[in-house]
């Protein structure tokens, strides 16, 4: 009765923890570990701050890969920290949480996301499939029998999913998202300018000029980075036009996720879709014209969610309010 209920949004590139109807936190999930002592420096935008910064003492690592755990004890500490940050050091009753996972994840993946919630300080937890949170976030009828289509492109994984009656009809789950999107854009700079930047560089310009399709603004931006023939410093000026090349790969990935969830998908909720549309949630989805490019791609109407970084932890503690409903779609929630 006294227990705060907390929705946690444990993604690859950030932990959103939210309760009620408002985000508590918003925190890279990146920690800084001494390489000898294995003693935690640092975590969350702290962390961020030393990326590509630190000395070979130190290492600067993501916890979770493609929203999984890869490092049970660091993620076990980061979790702990963030909820002592939302709590307050001293609390008398321990928060009920719920946690989203990837769809999919195998029953050992479930078992160490469950265990290291209680271990961080929850008095209990739930764990509910982040396409399903990131829909009930969204604000889309997810108890009726119509059909709605999400696709939550979050830092690491992109997760399409059609929701009916509590539960998941037809889902995919792509490695493609913010982090390949950077990627694409380290690619094609030191292909085309024989220039390295570093991650934290090429987010930078995705944020700034980046888009998914035309959007009839080119916008410029200068680059610092290393020369890759001279080893020297060296700066080039890049468009909106060349983010959009450099990004088409990984988009066709996320692209060609959606099509393959149309496809599985019942005619009958097809049809619901089709008059519908499909709502985009995640971080990723905030960059410009990817709701315009799915359109163009898949011929089903896209949108922006209200909130799209908070939907899936704000999803996550609304699903902790219908839990039973919930529970008889999805039996391990």
């Amino acid at each position: 009765m006294f227990s705060r209920r907390l929705g946690i949004d444990l993604g690859t590139v950030n932990v959103t923890i939210g309760e009620r109807e408002q985000i508590l936190l918003h925190e890279p999930d990146i920690v800084a570990i001494t390489i000898e002592e294995e003693k935690i420096v640092a975590i969350g935008q702290e962390a961020r701050d030393m990326y590509g910064r630190t000395p070979e003492t130190i290492e600067v690592m993501r916890p979770l890969r493609d929203g999984v755990i890869a490092d049970y004890e660091v993620t076990e500490a980061m979790l702990r920290y963030f909820l002592d940050k939302v709590m307050g050091g001293f609390r008398l009753f321990k928060p009920i949480v719920m946690v989203t996972v990837p769809y999919g994840v195998t029953s050992v993946e479930r078992r160490a996301v469950h265990e290291a919630a209680i271990q961080a300080g929850a008095r209990e937890a739930r764990l509910i499939p982040a396409p399903l949170a990131a829909a009930i976030g969204a604000g889309l009828p997810v108890d009726t029998p119509t059909g709605n289509l999400i696709v939550n492109i979050g830092g690491g994984t992109t997760e399409a999913a059609v929701v009916a009656m509590n539960g998941i009809v037809a889902a995919s789950s792509v490695r493609a998202g913010g982090m390949q999107l950077d990627q694409a854009i380290i690619d094609y700079t030191r292909k085309k300018y024989n220039l390295i930047i570093g991650e934290l560089t090429a987010e930078l310009a995705k944020i700034n000029i980046g888009a998914a399709t035309d959007i009839g603004e080119e916008m410029r931006m200068d680059i610092q980075g290393r020369d890759q023939v001279t080893g020297l410093p060296r700066m080039i000026t890049l468009t909106t036009s060349e983010i959009i090349e450099a990004l088409q790969e990984p988009l066709e990935v996320i692209a060609s996720s959606v099509k393959k969830v149309l496809e599985r998908t019942p005619p009958e909720l097809a049809s619901d879709i089709i008059d519908r549309g499909m709502v985009l949630t995640g971080g990723t989805a905030l960059l410009r014209g990817i709701d315009v490019y799915l359109t163009q791609e898949t011929h089903v109407p896209a949108f922006l969610a209200d909130d799209p970084v908070g939907a899936a932890a704000l999803g996550a503690t609304r699903g902790l309010e219908r839990i039973e409903a919930l529970q008889r779609a999805t039996p391990n929630i």
